[in-house]
């Protein structure tokens, strides 16, 4: 199998095609149909096909930010494990003044930068946006979906 694009600041988003490219428009372009049907016909039968519609498109948002939060989690347990052997040990008790956000954006700091990532983040409260940018050598994240 092919080495993976490198990963950068500009190309790190990644999309789930099942969920971004199919489901989502196919759910988005039922519910359209089902109020031009309830407007044509309504009915008790077609207002529940827009309640349906909806309730499709609300799981299927549902379902990905469960994901997301789970995998936010299990992120923010390895960056602060990681961390505490990273960086020099007056900074440690602090690691955990780190936003999750903070935390899930320094999964990107290879380890040679971590220390001082950390160390400004807190010093300036940096932002996520701020802490990827500041990155030198990207720590790619492929797994992340």
């Amino acid at each position: 199998m092919a080495d993976p694009k490198p990963q950068n600041y500009s190309n790190h988003v990644r999309f789930d095609p099942v969920s971004h490219f199919f489901l989502l428009p196919v759910f988005l372009i039922t519910l359209i149909a089902a109020i031009v049907h309830l407007v044509m016909v309504p009915f008790f039968w077609s207002a529940w096909l827009v309640v349906l519609s909806v309730a499709l498109i609300a799981l299927t948002i549902k379902a990905r930010t469960n994901a997301l939060r789970v995998q936010d989690r299990v992120i923010r347990l390895e960056e602060r494990m990681r961390l505490s052997a990273l960086v020099p040990e007056p900074l440690r008790p602090r690691i955990w003044e780190l936003t999750e956000s903070q935390l899930i954006a320094l999964r990107f700091a290879p380890d040679a930068e971590a220390p001082e990532l950390v160390e400004r983040s807190l010093k300036e409260n940096l932002a996520p946006k701020q802490i990827k940018q500041a990155i030198q050598n990207w720590r790619a994240d492929h797994f992340r979906v």
